[in-house]
Formats: C-alpha cells, structure tokens, sequence
C-alpha cells in the first residue's frame, strides 16, 4: 500500500490542473460542444507528451448561470482542487464576476468566451485575458455592410444583460459615426430567456423600421424567428444578426430560417485552411459529430493556455501573465496573438448570409475577417482600460 501511494503522489506532483467554470444545465447547445473542443484538446496535448513533463488535467464545474455560484465554485477550484489556472465562462454577467475574482485573487483567468468589452477594456486587469471575438469587434465586422444597406430608421431587439447591452451600444456608436443620419426607432429589451416574441414583434413591426438590428440568441431567437416570420416582420426588411451563423443557433431554426441575414458565424462546412481541415477531421473522428463554434472556443481555450504555460514554462501566475502577453498561436481560425495593451485574443469571426438550404440554415457568400483589424490602437485602450 505504502508503495502504491507513494507512486501516486508522485504522479499527483506531475499534473497540472486547469479549472474549468460554465453554465453547462442553462447553456447546453454552446457549451456541450465547447466541453467536447476541451476534451480533444486535453487528449492532443497529454498524447504529446504533456506540458513541461507535466500530465494535463481538466476539472469543469457548473456556475448555475448565477455570479455568485461562479465565484464560489471558482473558491473551491482554487482552495479544494488547487487548480494551477482558471478559465471558461459564457454568460458575460458571469464573465466579469469571475474577471473580478481573478483580480482579487490575483490568479491567472483566461475567459474563453464571454464577449462584454468590459472583460478587456473598463474591468481589464492584469491577471484576466480574453480569447473569444468581442462584442465591440463582431459589431464592427457587421457595421460596413451596415452602412452600405443605407438604411434610415433601425430598430434594435437585444437580451437585457450585459452581453446585449454591450453590443448595442457598440451598434449605436458605430453606425452612428458611419451614418450620422442614421435614426434608432424601436428598441425593445427582453429579459435573457424570457422572450414574450408577440409583443416584442409586434413593437418592431409597430415603429415601421427600414432595418433590424438583433442580438437574441438560443431559444428567444428561435421564438423571434417563429413569431417575425408569421406576422411578416423580416418581409422587405435588411435584418443584421450577431451570432445567428453560429450552428448552435442556426440549425435548430430549420425550414423557418429567414433568407439574407447579415450574420456572424460558423460555416464549418465550407472553410478550406489546413488547420480547420486538421481539427474537424479529429473532432468528427473522436466524436462521430461536426463541431460547432463553442468546440471551437473550448479548443482553442485549451490550446492558448497550453502554449502560454509551455511559454512560461512554468504554471506561476506572474510567469503566465508575462507569457500570455503577446502569446501567438495557431487555432482551427488561424494564427491569433493576445494584445499586450488589453490581453484581447485577434481571433476573428465569419461574416456571411443566412440562406434556407432546403429546410435547413447555412452562411452563404461568408468571408473572414481577422481580430486584428477590428480592435482599437494601443492608444485608444490606455483611454479604456484602467492603467496596471
């Protein structure tokens, strides 16, 4: 016995632990994926070899879609487990209560993918880094195609927490550079999860917009959808959508998928790179399923961190932040760096068209477009971000 434990403890001093913190029971069509992407990830590093000799082990637990179960969870991850890193998060609210423990901790934080600036910008501290394209950058991918539809009066439909709040104003403020004749009709915001999709329609369709703005996502969007297409909201009517190519979204609308939606997205069936070739071919392989863009994010949230610490060579904390600032790494998207000015990945998204295929959603005419060219000047953040 005594010998067996030994070699146990051995073997213990040799792993490192990445925690792992997500609304798992609330969120499952993004983050079941996205625990898939970790688990290859994991499988790919430690059949390597592992990280500086070291095992890699990934302990995941549910924040309830609740802050405060976030932090407490993320407590026990650090104190119980002692974990050597933290990452994950989805919903913003739960992303910058977790960006302020890891301030207060001071504890290495990688948020993979909850898309506030606040993370990166007003909250922004050196412990917490950001891997996902923000609100702020995806809107500014959709904003050019905005303009050019040289429409007047929008009407904007968001969830009534930080994520829809943030990208909204990142809407408002940029188009309004762009067009400053642009006029902001209707504005409707439901509770996250909680869509009444008749009265909201309804609204919309009430203030006679030339164009829609919508940020809704998961079940309230499916709902919008049903509900717009059955009282004719989207007839004749240039709607831009964020996060509605992504397939956790797209696919469950099915033969109800409006045509001609300015989207950001996934079409992982149509990118032709060497890398997203190399990891939809292992991820079908492992799981008999095709990816959808949380396994992207999961993936690569355990790749950043894995080439951070292999960097560091080391899993201190002070060490990883030194690493992580201006870390480059390959991802299924691309080569992608983290910012030293904001610790914002360049990691870029699809922008493309909704089209109803047959019954079922896709992108179509989709283009890529890097992180990096739709982040501010390193100037532009010190006016953003709290100085270190």
């Amino acid at each position: 016995m005594t010998l067996l434990t030994a070699s146990a403890g051995v073997l213990a001093q040799g792993v490192i632990k990445i925690g792992e913190i997500n609304s798992y029971k609330a969120q499952p069509a993004f983050l079941e994926p996205y625990k898939k992407g970790m688990e290859l990830a994991i499988e790919q590093i430690n059949a390597a070899g592992g990280l500086n000799g070291k095992k890699v082990e990934l302990i995941t637990r549910d924040d309830n879609a609740n802050p405060g179960d976030a932090v407490r969870v993320a407590e026990e991850l650090v104190s119980r487990d002692q974990v050597d890193v933290l990452t994950g998060s989805f919903l913003s609210h739960i992303g910058l209560a977790l960006t302020d423990f890891s301030k207060q901790k001071k504890m290495f934080f990688l948020a993979s993918e909850p898309l506030t600036d606040k993370i990166v910008w007003q909250n922004g501290h050196r412990y917490t880094f950001r891997l996902r394209t923000s609100t702020y950058m995806q809107v500014a991918m959709l904003v050019p195609d905005a303009v050019a539809m040289k429409k007047k009066r929008w009407a904007i439909v968001y969830p009534n927490y930080e994520y829809g709040q943030s990208a909204v104003a990142s809407f408002k403020a940029l188009l309004k550079a762009a067009q400053p004749d642009v006029e902001f009709v209707a504005e409707q915001a439901p509770p996250l999860g909680k869509l009444d999709a008749g009265s909201v329609v309804q609204a919309l369709a009430d203030a006679k917009p030339d164009a829609i703005f919508n940020v809704l996502f998961g079940a309230d969007l499916a709902k919008f959808v049903r509900e717009g297409n059955t009282r004719g909201l989207f007839k004749d009517r240039e709607v831009v959508s964020l996060l509605t190519g992504e397939p956790e979204y797209l696919d469950p609308l099915k033969d109800e998928t409006p045509n001609g939606w300015l989207v950001t997205g996934y079409p992982w069936y149509g990118i032709k790179t060497p890398e997203h070739a190399a990891f939809l071919k292992a991820y079908q392989d492992k799981f008999k399923d095709y990816p959808r863009l949380g396994s992207v994010v999961g993936y690569s949230s355990i790749m950043s961190l894995a080439a951070g610490i292999k960097k560091a060579q080391s899993t201190e904390t002070e060490k990883l932040v030194t690493a992580f600032k201006g870390l480059s790494l390959m991802t299924p998207f691309g080569p992608i760096t983290y910012r030293p000015e904001d610790h914002q990945s360049t990691m870029g998204s699809f922008v493309g068209r909704t089209k109803n295929d047959g019954g079922k959603g896709v992108m179509v005419d989709f283009r890529f477009l890097d992180g990096a060219q739709f982040l501010p000047s390193a100037a532009e953040v010190k006016k953003l971000r709290p100085a270190e």
